[in-house]
């Protein structure tokens, strides 16, 4: 089973657990791997044909041409999202065709739920910071509409030991408020903080993690750090968008969308 989160049921006993103020250290030094400003258009309905060497850097969608489709992979449709994996009364398949579009210098995420039926989820990938152990994964986006039953996780996802040395921020329904989590890699409890901002605001998200340290940083300011239990196995960055976890569900005829001005990705040396 893939991508199994934590509830937001369980953020209040977990908020400040294990993380702790900064303290003075050497910089790391960052060596950048990939960007991407989305000055590509891609139409929507050109996301498709994605179940190629998943979860690899030869994954692939076969409706994509040039850079775009060397840089990114999304999760293949029919794919289950969380809530689904979870057998909640309403989750989300994957469906990068209906959901997934680039325009105006934005990569475009529209979460949808029709007449009847599952939640249409969307979770792309850029490929070159796919197995990577430790970095900084950076971008700038905003939820341009938000409706209750959708939610982000965007996350380190590790090459091994299952959902454990997981790395999720940003994160929960886009109706609430922005958190970030830390699962260390013996799949003790998670660490969490709640940053107090909304979803529907500018923000540029960070993530720095090294040998025995993750911080989490919200526009320009460190939200939360912890040195306790910290992953130490490769992972990749996973920018998933789903159905909520929270027992919120999305209504018929409903949608919410998540706009991304930019990604950037840097290797830790």
């Amino acid at each position: 089973m893939r991508r199994i989160l934590a509830t937001a049921g369980l953020l209040a006993g977990l908020l400040l657990a294990g993380l702790t103020a900064p303290t003075a250290e050497a910089a790391p030094t960052w060596n950048l791997r990939f960007e991407d400003y989305f000055n590509i258009p891609v139409a929507k309905g050109r996301f498709t044909d994605c179940d190629h060497s998943h979860d690899t850097p030869k994954a692939y969608c076969g409706g994509l041409t040039g850079s775009v489709r060397a840089d990114w992979w999304a999760y293949p449709a029919g794919w289950p999202d969380t809530a689904t994996q979870r057998h909640y009364p309403v989750g989300g398949y994957y469906d990068p065709a209906t959901t997934l579009w680039i325009s105006g210098g934005q990569l475009h995420i529209r979460l949808w739920r029709g007449a009847s039926g599952s939640v249409h989820s969307a979770t792309v990938v850029p490929k070159a910071m796919m197995g990577q152990r430790y970095g900084r994964y950076e971008e700038r986006w905003r939820v341009s509409k938000a409706e209750v039953g959708y939610k982000s996780a965007h996350l380190l996802w590790p090459v091994t030991n299952g959902g454990c040395s997981e790395i999720d921020f940003p994160e929960l329904e886009w109706t609430k408020t922005i958190a970030a989590f830390a699962h260390p890699s013996n799949c003790g409890q998670q660490m969490g903080v709640d940053t107090g901002k909304r979803w529907t605001d500018w923000h540029t998200s960070v993530i720095e993690w090294t040998r025995g340290r993750v911080s989490f940083i919200l526009d320009g300011r460190t939200v939360g750090t912890s040195t306790d239990h910290v992953p130490n196995t490769a992972a990749s960055w996973d920018i998933q968008n789903e159905s909520a976890l929270n027992g919120d569900r999305a209504a018929l005829n409903s949608s919410a969308q998540m706009d991304i001005e930019y990604v950037k990705g840097w290797s830790w040396s």
